[in-house]
């Protein structure tokens, strides 16, 4: 098989002041393997076998809906647990806050453009902080589409993702998906957001 579902760096429970355990553990074990193995059936004997996964979501206007949507998945949720910590939340320090400074006007402000474009994106999808040439935008994406595929409004490199898909918030927060954005700021893991920089 091409693609793994990757191990997370800490226990299902270690986030449970804004994502319970059993959310984490139903989303990483059955939705992030379920895109990770429809991936590989998708592209099974073929050439896409060969690839990145970013390089097949470069080019995935030409592809099936198998291929994006579960493509989409894989991708996006690797970025989504790296992002999060059980050490993470607070303000931002270093090169990430002076570039959501520089971009933004300040934190506060690229906070709420963010969680704006959460709570605004239309059933499912997800928000993101895109790295585009030395520019830093706020974007939403349905379904599993994201910035780095061809078919994306907005293009580059994306450097913190938030999963706005009812599957990622319901069982604590159900139709509450405001309350998920505001506890997702708690456990951002702003060095790894960095390192997209």
């Amino acid at each position: 098989m091409a693609f793994t579902l990757p191990d997370l760096d800490y226990d299902y429970n270690a986030l449970s002041r804004s994502i319970d355990a059993q959310t984490m553990e139903i989303h990483h074990s059955k939705h992030h393997a379920a895109y990770t193995n429809n991936l590989n059936a998708a592209i099974e004997n073929s050439e896409l076998a060969e690839k990145s996964i970013e390089e097949i979501l470069a080019g995935v206007s030409s592809l099936s809906p198998a291929v994006r949507n579960n493509g989409g998945g894989y991708y996006n949720h690797n970025l989504f647990w790296k992002i999060l910590s059980p050490d993470g939340g607070g303000t931002p320090v270093g090169k990430i806050a002076e570039a959501l400074n520089a971009n933004f006007g300040s934190f506060e402000n690229f906070k709420a453009e963010f969680t704006k474009a959460a709570a605004t994106r239309f059933g499912s999808g997800w928000a993101w902080l895109v790295k585009k040439d030395d520019q830093l935008i706020v974007s939403s994406t349905p379904n599993q589409d994201n910035p780095v595929m061809d078919i994306a409004e907005v293009q580059g490199t994306p450097i913190l993702a938030l999963d706005v898909w009812e599957h990622a918030y319901y069982l604590r927060y159900q139709n509450r998906r405001p309350d998920y954005i505001a506890a997702f700021w708690d456990v951002v893991n702003w060095k790894e957001v960095e390192s997209g920089l």
